[in-house]
């Protein structure tokens, strides 16, 4: 019998568990992906447009391209969910029913929710380059920028691809010097954080890479204010500090419509998930990957690559009426752009801390917590990867799923 397959995101996580699912299950399954746009961005491509180093059209191919002919796509806002009986509502007043849903919807950004930050200064000496359209505007700002104050500001936690902001702040040191701005700049990043990183030792490493560009790092500040007027942001302790070119990643939360769902999400709209099975706490029915879930790791692509395996497996098993038995580690790794045409790679899972070592292969591979040239070529490298390989659903030699420490690996 046929099963039908709604999938409820089109970018990374929803786009190639859609392909795996439809190599995997054949006709035995009806795949329908929803999303609200056709636009598929290639969200780290983001961070290269303030600093033209990549131009918007190159990260932007149309959502319905990139899924295999016989998957159908359907482009429409989701309204809700009703778990007990199997329905995602639509927004245009249809609805579609459900064998298993996959929700891969991502996050929201939520600036609104942060006083001042949309207020006057917006789009004017406030910027983000989480949106295509903002890191279009910032490159504007950025090229006009010749001297004062430059802030990268984390609102708050959890946010997509957490190293982005480090990675903005390596990339604006560099490019000042290449300008001679830089002894005109007060260059200063402002996190929640105790630190540069989640990860111990990867926040100690990057934040000794901060000391060494002359990067200030403000912690523990939680943004309640920004007053673009008087150039200054504010902590909920009243805390301040002041800006001439605010770069702000403000408040993620997962989508409306989660909330909208009775017994679906958390508070922030993220969908409780088993974090070894993918699957929701909700219903046996729901899988969840990539930023929709709660699950206790980045927000990262390569954390919705790594998901995809365990998922595929847990959706086909599911509907064959089998015992899930793929499990997701928390296999994360995180190419950081640290300027001069070097990256600093991180590897970690669940429970190890970003080692040093080389990846995949300890003999091969590429440095870990180590700044290189082949890092950074890797991670322009990964672009044409993500549209041929990851995309479509297939494995990419070399890379697994499972995380490996490097001791292993020299095994």
């Amino acid at each position: 019998m046929t099963k039908r397959v709604v999938i409820l995101g089109g970018g990374t996580g929803g786009t190639l568990v859609a392909n795996r699912l439809r190599r995997a299950c054949g006709a035995g399954a009806r795949i329908t992906v929803v999303d609200r746009d056709d636009r598929h961005v290639y969200q780290p491509g983001l961070l290269f447009v303030p600093f033209s180093l990549a131009e918007p059209g190159e990260i932007v191919r149309p959502r319905h391209a990139q899924f295999h002919d016989d998957i159908e796509f359907r482009q429409c806002e989701v309204q809700s969910v009703e778990t007990d009986q199997n329905i995602v509502n639509l927004k245009d007043g249809t609805f579609l029913e459900y064998d298993v849903l996959v929700i891969a919807s991502g996050t929201e950004l939520a600036p609104e929710e942060t006083e001042g930050l949309t207020g006057a200064g917006w789009g004017d000496s406030v910027h983000t380059f989480y949106t295509l359209e903002g890191a279009s505007a910032l490159r504007g700002a950025l090229a006009e920028f010749s001297g004062g104050r430059l802030v990268v500001n984390v609102v708050d936690m959890p946010i997509k691809c957490p190293v982005a902001p480090l990675e903005f702040c390596f990339l604006a040191d560099w490019q000042l010097r290449r300008r001679g701005l830089r002894d005109d700049v007060e260059l200063s990043f402002v996190t929640p954080l105790d630190g540069a990183f989640t990860k111990p030792v990867a926040s100690a490493r990057l934040g000794a890479l901060m000391a060494e560009r002359d990067i200030t790092v403000h912690s523990e500040f939680a943004t309640g204010q920004v007053d673009a007027a008087a150039g200054r942001i504010r902590s909920w302790d009243e805390r301040e500090v002041p800006f001439d070119l605010l770069v702000t990643i403000p408040l993620h939360n997962g989508p409306a419509y989660v909330g909208r769902s009775k017994g679906l999400g958390n508070e922030l709209g993220f969908v409780p998930t088993d974090p070894r099975t993918l699957q929701s706490r909700t219903a046996p029915n729901v899988f969840v990957i990539g930023d929709a879930t709660d699950v206790p790791t980045s927000k990262a692509g390569s954390v919705t690559h790594f998901e995809g395996d365990a998922l595929t497996e847990n959706v086909q098993r599911f509907m064959e009426g089998e015992e899930l038995t793929g499990v997701y580690d928390g296999h994360a790794n995180c190419f950081v752009e640290t300027g001069f045409h070097k990256a600093l790679l991180i590897d970690f899972d669940y429970d190890t801390e970003p080692l040093p070592g080389r990846f995949p292969e300890q003999h091969l591979g590429l440095p870990l917590l180590e700044e290189s040239r082949l890092n950074h070529i890797a991670k322009l490298a990964f672009q044409p990867i993500y549209w041929h390989v990851l995309l479509p659903g297939h494995d990419i030699p070399g890379i697994s799923s499972e995380f490996h420490p490097p001791a292993q690996r020299a095994q």
